[in-house]
Order: C-alpha cells, then structure tokens, then sequence
C-alpha cells in the first residue's frame, strides 16, 4: 500500500483511537491509558515480529531512544490534553505539528542554506490547518488554558518525533522494530508517570476501552511508520489533517457537536489539502530536493 493511502487510514484508526481515550479518562488517569496502551502495543508488535520473522535487534538504539522519549512525551501531554478539553480542541492542537514540522524543515534548509522543500507543498500543509481552524475554532477557556499549552506543546514535541521516524525508516530500519521501541518506552512512561499514584480497578468497560486504545493506536502507529518511512514527510503531514475531518464527524454522531458552515468549509480544505499533497507527490517534479525533505 502506498505511502499517501496508509495515512490516510491511521488517521481515521487515530481518530476512534482519540474517541476511546476521551471516554477511558472518565476512569483511568493518562498515565495509566499510556502504560496499557503502550503494553498493548508491545505484545502486538512482539508477536508480529515473531510471524514476519523480523528481529527486535537493532545496531542503532540511541536513534530509538531519541524517537521513544519524544514521541512519548508528546503522547502524554495529548492524553492529558484530551482528557481536559473537548475533544476537538486537543486533537486540534496535537494536529499543529504539521505546521511545527515544516517550520522545522525550512528552518533546516535555511541553517544549511539550501532549498529544500517545494513551496507548493509547504502551502497544502498551511492551508490544512486553516481548514483544522474552521472545523474546530479551537478557543480554550481561561480555566483550561493549562492544558491548552500543553496540547500545543504535544504538538510540537510530535513533529520532532515524525523527524525521527523518518531518520530511522532511511537507516533501515523496519517500522516493527520502530513501533515496538515506542511502545517499550511507552511502557515506562506511563508507569513513571502514575508511579505513587493510584492504580484504578478494571471494569469490563474499562478494559474494552483500554483495548481498544491499544489496539487501533498500534495499527495505526504501525501504517504511520512505514508512510513517515517511505513517503515525503510534508505529503503525510497533509494528509494527517483528515484525521481531524474524522474528528469531527464522530463528534457530531457521538458527542452532539454542531454542524456549522464554518466546519464544513473546514473540512472541505482538509480534504482539498489532502488530494493535493498526494497529486503533489505522485508527480516527479514536485518536490526538489526530496531526499532532503
């Protein structure tokens, strides 16, 4: 599958997956929803790489454990996020580190003094988050304003790690073996962070939701991976936006949101922004210098 199609759906996988964070911070702390979706995920990715026959070792550890605490450290501060603020406010301020990442690259290209990042690609990522803007008109109150930054800041801390996953995918590395390193880190991260804290009892509820987080965020972690490895980073940045059209259509069918013009427009430049990157990459002159992209 290709690069563009495998983004396309991990976002929607990510979006169910925010749906069932949103309803397991009723019970469990974010800590705890990062510990078991990360153990999830590592009995996952463990018993895949046994089937494909593809080994956990790697000669390169100081890569995973750079792309482990970023990636971590921005998952955490998105649980935290959902978990304070509606839904679509968090998942709009997670989505920000498109704009980070391409922010990032030119300040890259700039540094070294070339060019490498076409400008018409740069655009379909700023005019996605103008159609993120309408969707969602993310406004925080005063009293949420906490957690606010701390969305944002998971979405910068994010476009470091999508960096990172794209360093590893060009040193060889399989996205198995990415994933799984997450998800080790993972594992401790959450249990650092709930450590002293308490530790809630399971409910049938409770588990399935648990589940369900761990199991859609792996597959999709999985099929991100190996687009971040193969594909052009700007082009899945773009087409990461519609996860946040997935958002808010589960917004409106399971928490009642409201359907106004604005999110519409919105949605229809999520959307356009999406088909463009994936003309913009399927086209060989599109991006100059994309080994550098």
């Amino acid at each position: 599958m290709s690069a563009p199609w495998l983004m396309v759906l991990a976002s929607f996988l990510f979006a169910l997956m925010g749906v069932c964070v949103k309803l397991a911070s009723a019970l469990y702390g974010s800590g705890e929803i990062v510990f078991y979706r990360s153990l999830t995920g590592a009995l996952m990715v463990a018993a895949l790489s046994r089937w494909r026959g593809v080994s956990l070792r790697t000669a390169i550890p100081a890569k995973h454990f750079w792309r482990s605490l970023s990636g971590v450290t921005a998952l955490c501060l998105w649980f935290v996020a959902i978990a304070h603020l509606p839904i679509a406010t968090a998942m709009t301020l997670n989505y920000s580190s498109s704009v980070w990442m391409a922010l990032f690259l030119l300040g890259g290209a700039a540094m070294f003094g070339r060019r490498s990042v076409d400008g018409r690609l740069l655009t379909t990522v700023l005019i996605g988050f103008a159609g993120v803007a309408l969707i969602l008109r993310p406004t925080v109150d005063q009293d949420q304003l906490w957690y606010g930054l701390i969305g944002l800041l998971s979405g910068m801390v994010s476009a470091t790690a999508y960096l990172q996953v794209t360093s590893l995918g060009r040193a060889g590395e399989p996205e198995i073996r990415v994933v799984f390193y997450f998800s080790v880190g993972g594992i401790a991260g959450g249990a650092l962070i709930t450590f002293g804290s308490t530790w809630h009892d399971h409910t049938p509820y409770g588990l399935a939701l648990l589940l369900g987080v761990g199991v859609l965020a792996t597959i999709a972690q999985l099929m991100m991976t190996r687009a971040y490895a193969t594909g052009r980073t700007l082009v899945n940045a773009s087409l990461q936006y519609l996860g946040i059209a997935y958002s808010f259509l589960f917004g409106v069918l399971l928490f009642g949101d409201r359907v106004t013009w604005t999110a519409v427009a919105g949605m229809l430049l999520v959307v356009a922004a999406g088909l463009l990157a994936a003309l913009l990459r399927a086209a060989p002159a599109a991006v100059k210098g994309a080994n550098d992209a």
